[in-house]
């Protein structure tokens, strides 16, 4: 049962935080979808975000009704449901741009991909509480490693390598929280490094071809990575949008063309403006001084977060926020990081800009989880 006076120590600003992050979304979404004209056309990508918005305060607040503690008991229905749609998906599952990842639910999208983020959250955190105090030694993380691996497996045959590595900033950050030591973490990941990039240079310098590494990459995704590296190997295909996103941020200096006055943007030179790159169309549009500012919302938003999690009033409130920061933090840096031209292109979106249901009501459970853990951070209130 909720009781009133636990909003007392609901954290405002982060919540306001997060209104001025859609609100902001909202504008720039429209910016993205106007093409030089204000028709009603354009304006159904701002209409369907701002029902998104909606859709997604009423999630953070449902979140907020009942105790983080509860879902403990859930755990096992919730990792089967993850697993459950994530299958769904691979049979009725709708292709669009090369990745079978969306179910048609009338005429929405849903992506459940999105949603077992937070799925992989609620019920890690669970998990790792069981194992409180025996993750010291390198074994005791293999079944860690295993419980994320098998829904990262039925995500990577969408394909979608982006939300697969997000799992993995997920995995890692909660298992650092949990009580893992950094340098065995450290050791995973500079070993899952080396060999992705010797997968790459067998792929495609020695021409060695890799039946498992085929089965779970595509060729374009391949091709994403190397280009990375020059993007001029491929200009009007895989490097396109690197050069594009990287011309639109230059360009827009130090206070931008304006709103709505973003050649790359409004001529449609910039792919994927409304989604993965709506950050370049800030960075042109509103320049360095309107990219800054929308990074220090994020920022905000992360402190809150800390402080939310340092105050938890137990290891599973801690775990939680743990992932849902690893989860946020990974985003924003991956996203940027891909606009400025010093990440892969990994279509990874960004938090409550990006236009889209799917991410808009995962991000938005999320913050109701972090929220939720700060409204409950005393045992006993007075």
């Amino acid at each position: 049962m909720f009781e009133r006076r636990l909003w007392r120590n609901l954290d405002y600003p982060l919540l306001l935080a997060v209104l001025a992050l859609m609100a902001f979304g909202i504008v720039i979404i429209g910016s993205a979808t106007r093409s030089g004209d204000v028709s009603a056309a354009s304006l159904s990508f701002v209409k369907r975000q701002i029902l998104w918005d909606a859709l997604g305060l009423v999630t953070i607040f449902i979140v907020l009704l009942f105790d983080y503690g509860f879902v403990v008991r859930l755990t096992n229905v919730l990792y089967a449901a993850n697993l459950l749609g994530l299958l769904l998906v691979l049979v009725k599952g709708r292709t669009v741009l090369g990745g079978q990842r969306w179910i048609a639910m009338g005429p929405f999208q849903l992506q459940p991909s999105e949603i077992g983020k937070v799925l992989l959250i609620i019920t890690l955190a669970a998990f790792l509480k069981r194992r409180e105090g025996k993750l010291s030694r390198p074994r005791d993380l293999v079944p860690a490693f295993l419980y994320v691996a098998v829904p990262m497996v039925l995500i990577l045959r969408q394909p979608d390598l982006g939300t697969s590595l997000v799992f993995v900033a997920i995995l890692f950050g909660m298992l650092y929280m949990a009580g893992a030591r950094g340098h065995h973490l450290a050791v995973v990941a500079g070993t899952g490094l080396t060999v992705v990039v010797a997968i790459l240079v067998l792929h495609f310098q020695y021409a060695v071809d890799l039946p498992l590494v085929k089965h779970f990459f595509k060729d374009y995704m391949m091709k994403r990575l190397v280009v990375f590296v020059d993007p001029q190997i491929d200009p009007l295909n895989a490097g396109y949008h690197i050069i594009q996103s990287k011309i639109a941020v230059g360009s827009g200096g130090l206070i931008g063309k304006g709103l709505f006055g973003g050649t790359q943007n409004q001529l449609n030179f910039l792919p994927e403006q409304h989604t993965d790159f709506i950050f370049a169309v800030v960075g042109e549009e509103l320049g360095f001084l309107g990219a800054i500012a929308l990074l220090g919302l994020y920022f905000f938003i992360i402190f809150r977060g800390l402080q939310i999690m340092a105050n938890a009033k137990d290891t599973h409130g801690v775990l939680l926020s743990a992932g849902v920061l690893s989860m946020l933090t990974f985003h924003v840096l991956v996203n940027v990081g891909m606009v400025a031209g010093i990440m892969p292109v990994t279509g990874i979106p960004l938090p409550f800009m990006s236009y889209g249901g799917s991410s808009l009501l995962a991000n938005a459970a999320a913050v109701g989880v972090l929220l939720n853990v700060g409204m409950r951070r005393q045992k006993i209130l007075f």
